[in-house]
């Protein structure tokens, strides 16, 4: 018998490590906090993170697998790079950057969404038990502590903040614009920025059109697609905030003296078990049998044939349509631009060619 605690109360997912010195980031207070060494201690997880270990172990002893990965060269660097960030800014070309670091934490303000993920009753979908599993404790404290991790809660800075904290320190409180309308519409939930969201039959509609697996529940292969995309968000995102902590901590080009890097760096500690977790749940689905409608299916075969979609979606149409609007943000930003040719030339020549750059 295992002696692994595998089974975990809401409150036990959620808690924080106690007596910590708050993160304070001008007048605000961030999630997490510092132990008495002074190190950073992410948020929600005094237990989480021993909870995953265990998930992740007791797999390993039932199953003898290992955890769905995807190597970080799958996807090559963020655009704009390094070099063309430092590029830009030492022309004195900020607003690609800010526009960067405003988005990224417009998006991460959309982890709210996760609550509703949640699909009740899972066992149904699967013939091996799913007890002391991390697909058991996705609506049992997982989901929640993400969406609070990305967007915030309560008084405390989330991600999005956090993103935008560190954008305001580097450019000494910038002018920026509301990106909600526009990322809404990158993420596909609009027609057009502005456009109002669909309504419920019309979601519905284009959840069926997105259906791949027509004999499993559409909303369990909703939260698995779902699951799949964030996760690949989460992987890809270490070029991010490579990018992010470098150019940042650059202080002959921005404010804060490493300010701005160091709540970047906190921001990824944070997200590691948001990797893990999700890892470990969809591996937990790939090694049992999926229930369908018309008989049963074999995990593998569902979560590797969403995996391998997902992938493909990642490294393919989106990371095109990201290429493509960073070259039109950097073009907005050049347009009254007395060197505007010859900057955008030297800056194209430090990157990687697009659909756009032919």
């Amino acid at each position: 018998m295992s002696l692994l605690q595998t089974s975990w109360t809401e409150t036990e997912l959620l808690a924080d490590e106690p007596n910590l010195e708050p993160l304070i980031v001008g007048d605000h207070r961030c999630h997490g906090g510092f132990d008495e060494s002074g190190q950073y201690r992410s948020p929600r997880t005094r237990f989480r993170n021993p909870a995953i270990a265990a998930w992740q172990a007791q797999h390993s002893a039932d199953f003898n697998t290992s955890l769905l990965d995807v190597p970080l060269d799958t996807w090559p660097p963020t655009s704009p790079n390094v070099a063309q960030s430092k590029f830009l800014l030492s022309e004195g070309v900020r607003a690609p950057v800010i526009v960067q670091l405003t988005r990224i934490g417009t998006v991460e303000g959309f982890g709210a969404a996760m609550r509703m993920w949640n699909v009740p009753d899972r066992q149904r979908f699967f013939v091996e038990s799913i007890a002391g599993t991390t697909i058991e404790h996705l609506d049992r404290g997982l989901f929640e502590a993400q969406a609070r991790d990305e967007a915030g809660w309560e008084d405390e800075y989330g991600h999005r903040d956090m993103w935008w904290a560190a954008r305001d320190v580097a450019f000494e409180n910038p002018v920026v614009e509301d990106m909600t309308e526009l990322m809404l519409f990158r993420l596909g939930v609009t027609t057009a920025p502005g456009a109002p969201v669909p309504d419920a039959a019309a979601i519905r509609t284009q959840q069926h059109q997105v259906q791949v697996f027509a004999g499993i529940d559409l909303d369990a292969e909703l939260m698995i697609q779902r699951m799949i995309g964030l996760l690949l968000i989460e992987i890809s995102a270490a070029h991010l905030f490579a990018w992010a902590e470098e150019l940042l901590s650059d202080s002959n080009l921005v404010a804060g003296n490493g300010e701005a890097a160091r709540i970047v760096s906190y921001i990824r500690q944070d997200e590691a078990p948001h990797v893990e977790y999700l890892r470990t749940a969809l591996t937990e689905m790939r090694d049992r049998t999926f229930v369908g409608e018309h008989g049963n299916i074999p995990g593998a075969e569902v979560i590797g044939t969403l995996w391998e979609r997902g992938i493909a979606e990642s490294t393919g149409t989106r990371r095109d349509e990201s290429l493509a609007l960073a070259l039109r943000e950097v073009e907005a930003g050049l347009i009254d631009h007395p060197r505007r040719v010859e900057i955008l030339e030297n800056y194209k020549a430090l990157g990687v060619a697009s659909p756009s750059m032919s």
